[in-house]
């Protein structure tokens, strides 16, 4: 009669006796939150570097996120209507300086592919080319897809943005490569940005002055002895740029101008549809 209960061979343990005794003194993690921890004590004890373990930590956190958690929404993403003459194109890709885009026909949830910028130079060249032929299939992705899986599509698909789509099948924002890589190495730096300890207003050459969009409004008031109140009572701002696009009623694009308290903010880089630099000088003829 067979053992109902017949044992199991036991797995070889191929750990030392030092091993065991190391391994029952300093468990390892059993969590995300204790692999974060050991990673700071690693730090703490000289093992690894500031950056490495904020890489870590990015890699590590990047496992619970999705394409929702890091996307562009939809109210500030830039687009091409495919209706629209060449040279209204031309002006709103150098207006915006990125380089894809995606292209919509009749409605703004139609999106019928990617624009890149550098294709629609090829029409200066050749007029008689069809826009559409210029244009990339777009490639769409769910809220919910994770973002280690949409950074393997991107390194494998060669893409470098995609089409957020929501439960219902509505378009609900985009993400790029960028936007992904940000959560491991932090954001990307551009041309118009500036390291934390080199302030934000700095004077220009003409006697105007450079402001980020994410300058304090009382910092702003202090440095040019103004007042910058909201016209509506009922709202509170924090930052410049979300005082001036409130006062505008739009997302601010670049080149726009809003005169206020004697000052002419004009709009020189957006960046994921907020303002990263004001140009700011005084209106001749106002007080400021």
């Amino acid at each position: 009669m067979s053992d109902p209960y017949p044992t199991r061979p036991d797995r070889e343990d191929n750990r030392t006796f030092l091993q065991k005794i190391a391994e029952f003194i300093h468990p390892g993690p059993d969590s995300t939150d204790e692999l974060i921890e050991t990673l700071a004590e690693a730090e703490h004890n000289q093992l690894i570097g500031a950056d490495s373990r904020k890489m870590l930590e990015g890699v590590i956190r990047m496992a619970d996120m999705s394409a929702g958690d890091v996307m562009v929404p939809t109210t500030r993403m830039e687009l091409v209507n495919i209706e629209d003459p060449y040279d209204t194109m031309m002006h709103g890709v150098i207006d915006t300086a990125h380089s894809r885009f995606p292209v919509f026909e009749g409605e703004r949830e139609n999106i019928i592919g990617i624009l890149m910028a550098k294709d629609l130079l090829k029409l200066q060249r050749a007029p008689e080319l069809n826009i559409r032929a210029l244009l990339r299939p777009a490639v769409f992705v769910p809220e919910s897809k994770g973002l280690n899986d949409l950074l393997r599509d991107f390194q494998s698909n060669h893409n470098h943005l995609a089409i957020v789509i929501d439960e219902f099948g509505r378009v609900a924002g985009l993400v790029t490569i960028e936007d992904v890589l940000e959560e491991i190495v932090g954001e990307i730096e551009d041309e118009f940005d500036i390291a934390d300890d080199e302030g934000d207003i700095f004077g220009l050459a003409d006697r105007s002055f450079r402001v980020s969009g994410d300058t304090t409004i009382e910092r702003v008031e202090l440095a040019f002895g103004v007042k910058l109140d909201s016209s509506d009572a009922d709202e509170n701002f924090d930052t410049i740029g979300g005082l001036i696009a409130h006062e505008m009623g739009h997302v601010p694009r670049r080149g726009e101008h809003h005169v206020r308290s004697g000052l002419d903010f004009a709009v020189m880089h957006t960046k994921g549809g907020a303002v990263k630099w004001f140009k700011v000088s005084p209106v001749p003829n106002e007080p400021a």
